[in-house]
């Protein structure tokens, strides 16, 4: 695929990379990890005064009315170095939900205090029993008084440890698994009847269960029109692919270099084990990957603006196979090329690895995009 970026875009791109490689050695992420909530509150106010906070938003919201292109290349540059901000729940998720369904004054009240860094969001849709069916939600919101009250759970929430608010989708009518019939409310995550509990996923990234026991909110609350927000999930779901699938990318560009540069230097019998014949056909097999993968992130995020959504979720779901496939290629191959080290806490490439196979099975993994693409097909 041949894809050339326009002048705002590389600057863009080059001003991520600055700040990120002068504040993100691998040292310093341990230690943003060893922060309170696992990630640097800091470096997430230079992201906004840079900009990114509010990139994806309009500009009387403080943003600059970027698309899936421009947040393609920040959750590139993320990806690379393996970022622990909230950038995807609070930005693509939540800012998503927001965009397509907030009302004027919603969003003129949020959008701005998020772009500013002073608003932590996350996208508290995902149920136990749902596995990755989107329309599978069994957190109720009843009417009372003049606004509603939420009854539920949702699980594995990212970055819903450090939210300041929740964006929870509740059934108000209907039976499990239909697409009509929910809805979408802000939920502020202090409120009574919530609790957290908050724990890290196997890359060390912030996430939590969260119960929702008689949470009352206001009419004001409510997202878009009553009962209608399932097109809503999917296009916060397909923003989410189209965001990971970028951030693996990232990732696969630092363990390939990362590989490369082992190849090279590693001396086995007085020579670089880069000399064998087998293990530059594998490093080659792992760059024909990785720029598969670029291929399908690029895909991913042309397509988020597609009109026709059958289009648009079929060549989502072909761009997450892709992906899926990529990454699992790149990072098994970058851990066994590194040999023992490549499992150690200490070194960086197994920590890539982990990210990624948390990437692959966010959003749906690589067997439920290939059901979903099959059942299509029939």
């Amino acid at each position: 695929m041949d894809f050339d970026f326009t002048e705002e875009q590389r600057l863009l791109q080059d001003s991520v990379d600055r700040l990120l490689a002068d504040h993100y050695t691998f040292d310093k992420r341990k230690a943003y990890l060893a922060e309170p909530e696992g990630w640097s509150r800091t470096l997430w106010a230079q992201y906004a005064e840079l900009g990114l906070l509010g990139l994806p938003f309009a500009e009387e919201h403080g943003g600059f009315g970027g698309g899936g292109i421009e947040t393609m290349l920040v959750m590139q540059a993320l990806g690379r170095v393996l970022a622990l901000e909230p950038y995807l729940a609070t930005v693509v998720l939540a800012g998503t939900a927001l965009r397509l369904a907030g009302n004027a004054a919603q969003q003129a009240a949020l959008l701005p205090q998020l772009a500013e860094g002073k608003l932590v969001l996350a996208f508290a849709h995902g149920e136990r029993q749902a596995r990755y069916d989107l329309s599978d939600v069994l957190t109720t919101a009843k009417p009372k008084g003049s606004g509603w009250g939420i009854d539920g759970a949702k699980s594995v929430v990212a970055h819903g440890d450090s939210a300041d608010r929740l964006i929870v989708s509740a059934r108000i009518s209907g039976d499990r698994g239909d697409m009509d019939g929910i809805s979408l409310f802000l939920v502020d995550a202090n409120a009574n009847g919530v609790a957290r509990h908050a724990y890290r996923l196997r890359d060390g990234t912030g996430a939590a269960e969260i119960a929702l026991s008689g949470v009352e909110v206001g009419a004001g609350a409510l997202l878009g029109e009553v009962g209608k927000a399932f097109p809503v999930i999917e296009r916060v779901a397909e923003a989410g692919i189209a965001a990971t699938s970028a951030e693996a990318v990232g990732a696969m560009e630092t363990m390939q270099a990362m590989t490369l540069e082992y190849l090279k230097t590693r001396q086995q019998f007085g020579r670089p084990i880069g000399d064998n014949q087998a293990l530059q056909h594998r490093a080659t097999e792992m760059f024909v990957s990785l720029e598969q993968g670029r291929s399908m992130a690029m895909l991913a995020a042309m397509m988020l603006e597609e009109p026709d959504p059958t289009e648009r979720q079929r060549n989502i779901a072909m761009a997450k196979v892709g992906i899926g496939q990529a990454a699992r290629f790149v990072s098994q191959n970058a851990v066994q090329l590194h040999g023992g080290i490549g499992m150690t806490e200490e070194y960086a490439v197994g920590h890539y690895f982990r990210r990624v196979m948390v990437i692959e099975h966010s959003f749906g993994d690589t067997a439920h995009h290939l059901s979903r693409l099959a059942d299509q097909v029939r």
